[in-house]
């Protein structure tokens, strides 16, 4: 798709007059475009699309459904139905009456071309830089940093399942990639082993069956690593991102002696959490926050949380900074560095509430001397 920078506009009248007639107070999507008008412009997503193609939809009018669907907690579907059939939501768009909207996969696009073109925080820099100028943000003041579970997009799995599933992934990309070439290096009995997804259901009860099945797997992949390895074998195969998590994980679970695999029952208590849990998002680990456990990664986020004053007299409660890290990484070891990027986009707090996660005593001294913040959580008891 390629993009063509559009003006914003102004809300069609028969959109403006029935809105306002359903929603004579009004509604957070009508305030967003009063109160805000056009946050964002399309020349800001220039460099996120190509200069070929069809014409895409406005990327401000993206940018806004994805502000509003996460603020109402909408799936993809749920939010190109609204931008369809809402009125304040036309409202917010600028949309006729009769605009029929867009397809929800265009959402999942956006965000993609958003990841990929390293752009993740330009909406929410945006909205704040707005925020700034009109005086409702500021340095100083109160601040609270808390950190929540994000689930990866694969489910974990046991031990077995895992080294099956990630030869299972290697195997079908290669068989997009070289169909010919890999037919020449596998026997039929690798159809039958991994032509269905590899399920614990599915699996030998017996601890030495499963043992057994684990190191034919293991030699299995052994044998394609090596293949992979000759220098006949088809240009681009061997840095596959499935090839390279496959390499990993045979290196995690397996231990290898006199050119055979051999099943330890696992990855080594020492080895660090490093270890993929599942092949579909190599980079996921395990987190835990006091009860709960999950594969995936942990996001910090540091919201203001002042009272009312008279230029702002309702309490504003924005996420000024979101900082993500794999699941394993503690609280205690972002705290510095959530503070480095609120004093790079110069909101330092004079105060910063914390859990007990943030804290340690180095924490508390450098967090006034570096950058004057007053940091409050309770610190861990010591039970000795």
């Amino acid at each position: 798709m390629t993009m063509y920078p559009q003006e914003i506009g102004s809300i069609p009248a028969e959109t403006m007059r029935i809105a306002r007639a359903a929603y004579p107070k009004g509604s957070l999507a009508m305030r967003l475009r009063d109160e805000l008008g056009g946050i964002y412009r399309d020349e800001q997503f220039v460099a996120l699309f190509s200069g070929r193609g069809q014409p895409a939809q406005a990327p401000w009018r993206l940018a806004v459904v994805v502000l509003l669907q996460e603020r109402e907690g909408l799936t993809d579907r749920q939010a190109a139905s609204a931008v369809r059939g809402r009125l304040d939501w036309k409202y917010a768009l600028g949309l006729e009456l009769t605009d029929p909207g867009f397809d929800a996969s265009l959402l999942t696009e956006f965000r993609r071309r958003l990841v990929e073109g390293q752009a993740e925080a330009l909406l929410l820099d945006t909205l704040l830089e707005v925020c700034k100028q009109r005086g409702w943000l500021k340095a100083g003041g109160k601040q609270r940093t808390d950190s929540t579970h994000v689930l990866a997009r694969a489910r974990s799995r046991s031990q077995l399942e895992c080294v099956g599933e990630t030869l299972r992934a290697a195997l079908n990309d290669l068989a997009r990639q070289a169909p010919e070439w890999l037919a020449r290096q596998v026997s039929l009995q690798w159809v039958q082993r991994y032509g269905h997804r590899v399920e614990n259901y599915r699996l030998p009860k017996a601890d030495t069956q499963r043992t057994a099945l684990a190191e034919q797997i293991g030699m299995d992949g052994l044998h394609l690593l090596r293949v992979l390895a000759q220098p006949d074998t088809p240009a681009g195969l061997r840095e596959l991102s499935s090839v390279r998590v496959l390499r990993t994980v045979w290196q995690q679970y397996y231990q290898f002696r006199d050119g055979r695999a051999s099943w330890p029952g696992g990855p080594q208590a020492e080895q660090d959490e490093g270890i993929v849990r599942s092949p579909y998002d190599a980079q996921a680990r395990t987190g835990k926050k006091r009860e709960l456990v999950w594969l995936g990664y942990r996001v910090h986020m540091t919201e203001t949380c002042d009272a009312a004053t008279p230029e702002v007299p309702h309490p504003l409660h924005l996420v000024i900074q979101v900082q993500t890290t794999v699941a394993n990484v503690q609280d205690v070891e972002q705290t510095a560095s959530v503070q480095q990027g609120l004093a790079q986009a110069e909101l330092l707090p004079s105060e910063q509430l914390v859990e007990t996660g943030y804290v340690d005593a180095d924490l508390l001294v450098s967090s006034q001397q570096t950058y004057g913040i007053r940091l409050l959580g309770p610190v861990l008891s010591d039970n000795s």
